[in-house]
């Protein structure tokens, strides 16, 4: 859905949609070396870092959609 208006913080916005695109790049190279990891500790290091990424992800998208949402 195209907004009509502009965010009451426009650096704001631009910074959270780059830290989401930048969060799912992310995620995906490290879900992409959890195959090739050379053991369980690796693995689970890797996983542990999607999970925080994951994190980062929903908190940046929810920030997003309150300040699109004008909340």
């Amino acid at each position: 859905m195209e907004r009509f208006l502009p965010s009451d913080d426009p650096v704001l916005e631009e910074v959270l949609v780059w830290t989401i695109n930048r969060d799912s790049l992310d995620m995906r190279r490290l879900l992409e070396w959890i195959p090739q990891a050379r053991s369980i500790r690796e693995r689970k290091l890797l996983l542990e870092k999607v999970r925080a990424l994951a994190d980062e992800l929903e908190g940046a998208m929810q920030s997003l959609s309150s300040l699109q949402s004008g909340e």
